[in-house]
Formats: structure tokens, C-alpha cells, sequence
């Protein structure tokens, strides 16, 4: 799976390349009006041949022009959109655990906040959106904020990241990962939002730096085997990740091994006797910006541990071996990058005591 970050660059990831996507990311100005046309520009109009149709996730989509009304229902869907300069486009965002990529956060404002956790069908409606994309299929299960089929007698497209599928099954929205997560799905939904919406070299060149990023990250990088616990959410049954998912990409990459390789789901619920079980060289504490279970903050997570009976013993725990992460960086999203520099720089500056 190193070998899939570390693969070679094509020939387009040049200056020019480079250049295009800085503009990209911090460009700023008035946002223009969402009913109007929406603005190329140079070297990406009429790129995409519309009517475009895309197979995601068991679904087939039928764009016939670019969109205009675009919701994101997830941190990880937004973060793309606006790195592929998309802000004037935007209607709406939810379900935030962090604050989002300092480069992107001018583009942020622009754009409201239907909810910082899921919105309701009515306010989705509300926004009235004619594209609205999300990285887990929650939202779009019974049960969620809209079924696609719902969401299509509306009007509205729906596109749903294809790091949360197998086939027609969603694995956020019950279903179990049957092979390993790698980066290519994240590539892929991030050049098919750029098709759809007629901006693809944009998508090109912020797929060339994730990639230019990821490996010089990973170059140097490697913790011997060493085991790791991530640890998302939750003091009673802590959310720890499985091991097919994207914490076990962030793992793989920089020479660790999961504690909890041997679990199928991405983020499985289990009991602290557990984690005091697999005793863990590393743990990965996510830094959630949100109070939604308790231990969602960093502080929260390492009061819990130093003083619950169980787990203040771990040698762990004692040694405070402790990478942290937002918890956008442990999911399957332009942010694993930063996951990977993270833990590159935590590893050069421990490196003598591991």
C-alpha cells in the first residue's frame, strides 16, 4: 500500500500545475451569485462533455450541467469542494468535527452552515440544493437526513464519496469493508467532483499535491511494527478503528500495525479491557472540536486515561506516547496528508524513546 501514495507523479504535476492550485486555494474576492452561471476558469472550461453519468456507489448519476446549488454533508465532502475553488457554487455544509483547512477558511465563511452535526430534511430542502454530496452514507440511509431517492424527486443530485463503498453498499451506513482502504477512491471522488462541476484540472493538480505531499511525508518514515490504538470518540465504549478503514492506511504508511487489525468495521465501539489488552505502543487521540460524546476533546481523552483504574497503568498512558490528530485526519479525506505529517513529526521528535 506504500507504493500507492509513493507512485510517480505524472508529467501535468508541474509549476504550472502547482501554481493553478495555489490560486485555487487562496483565492478570494465577492462571492458571486449562486443562481448565476457558474465562472470558468483559464485551462478548465469545456473540459467536461455533459450530459455526464457516473456510476457511484450502486447508482448511476446523470449531470447535465454543472451545478449551481451544492450542499456537502460531511467535513471531508466540503474540504474538497472548496479546495477545488467552489465556495460560489455552495449552498450549504454540515456535520463538522473540526475546524476546517486554515487555506480554505475565507471560502468557508462564504458558505452557510446548515448544521455543525447532521441537518434535518428541511433545512436541506431549504437550501434548495440542485447537487448535494457526502462522504458517509449515513446521511442518505433510512433514517438520515435523505434517502437519494428523496433527494431526486427534488431535483437534487446526490453523490456519495467512494471511500464509504463496496459496490452499491455503503460502509458508513452498515455495511463491512471486504478490502482494505487505500487512497485511490479518495483520487477518484476528488477528480469526478472536479468533472462533474467542469473545473478537472483543478481536481489534477490538488490530486498532484496530495500526492507530492503524502510522500514526502511517508519518505524516512517507519515505526518498526510498533503497535497503535486510534481512538476517535467516547469514554464508555471508545470508538477505536478497525482494520480496514483509513486509520489503518495512516498506520500501514508510516511502519505501525494496528492493535485492532482483526476488527471489521471502521470504527467499532468496544470496552476499555480491550484496549488495556492489546497494549499499544502508540496511541492516536483525536481532538475533536465538538461535544457531542463525551471525550470528544483532547483534554477530555487524556484526563480519562491517566485517571480511569483500567487504563492509567499502561505504559502507554505513562510514557504519554500520544500522536494527536484532528478527527478529520483520521478519516477518509484530503486530510490523512496531514495525518501523515503529523506523524512524521511526532516520530522525528521521539524517535530516541520509542
Amino acid at each position: 500500500m506504500r507504493t500507492t501514495l509513493r507512485r510517480a507523479l505524472p508529467g501535468a504535476t508541474s509549476a504550472a500545475v502547482a501554481a493553478l492550485l495555489a490560486a485555487v486555494l487562496t483565492g478570494c474576492g465577492a462571492s458571486e451569485p449562486v443562481d448565476a452561471a457558474p465562472t470558468a476558469v483559464a485551462g478548465t472550461e469545456g473540459r467536461t462533455q455533459y450530459p455526464l453519468v457516473l456510476e457511484n456507489c450502486g447508482q448511476q448519476v446523470t449531470v447535465e450541467a454543472p451545478p449551481r446549488r451544492a450542499v456537502s454533508l460531511d467535513q471531508g465532502s466540503t474540504e474538497i469542494l472548496l479546495s477545488l475553488g467552489l465556495a460560489d457554487r455552495m449552498v450549504g455544509t454540515a456535520s463538522w468535527t473540526d475546524p476546517v483547512l486554515e487555506p480554505l477558511a475565507a471560502d468557508n465563511e462564504r458558505v452557510p452552515r446548515l448544521a455543525d452535526n447532521a441537518p434535518s430534511y428541511e433545512v436541506l430542502v431549504g437550501a434548495e440544493p440542485d447537487f448535494v454530496s457526502a462522504s458517509f452514507g449515513r446521511h442518505f440511509a433510512q433514517g438520515g437526513v435523505a434517502t437519494r431517492e428523496r433527494l431526486a424527486e427534488t431535483g437534487a443530485l446526490s453523490y456519495l464519496s467512494p471511500t464509504d463503498c463496496e459496490g452499491g453498499t455503503s460502509i458508513n451506513a452498515g455495511g463491512v469493508r471486504t478490502t482494505p482502504l487505500t487512497v485511490e477512491p479518495l483520487y477518484r471522488e476528488i477528480r469526478e467532483l472536479a468533472e462533474v462541476f467542469d473545473v478537472s484540472d483543478r481536481g489534477e493538480a490538488l490530486v498532484a499535491q496530495l500526492q507530492q505531499r503524502a510522500a514526502a511525508a511517508t519518505d524516512g518514515v517507519d515505526l518498526g511494527g510498533r503497535t497503535v490504538a486510534f481512538w476517535f470518540a467516547d469514554t464508555t465504549a471508545p470508538y477505536v478503528a478497525g482494520g480496514p478503514g483509513a486509520a489503518s492506511l495512516l498506520a500501514e504508511e508510516t511502519g505501525m500495525v494496528n492493535a485492532f487489525a482483526d476488527l471489521p468495521q471502521d470504527f467499532p465501539a468496544v470496552g476499555w479491557e480491550s484496549v488495556v489488552a492489546a497494549d499499544p505502543d502508540v496511541m492516536v487521540l483525536a481532538d475533536l472540536q465538538r461535544d457531542r460524546f463525551p471525550g470528544d476533546r483532547l483534554d477530555d481523552k487524556e484526563a480519562f486515561l491517566a485517571g480511569d483504574p483500567l487504563t492509567q497503568g499502561m505504559d502507554v498512558v505513562q510514557q504519554r506516547r500520544y500522536v494527536v490528530l484532528h478527527g478529520a485526519e483520521m478519516n477518509p479525506s484530503i486530510r490523512f496528508v496531514d495525518g501523515l505529517e503529523k506523524i512524521r513529526a511526532w516520530y522525528e521528535a521521539n524517535r530516541d524513546r520509542l
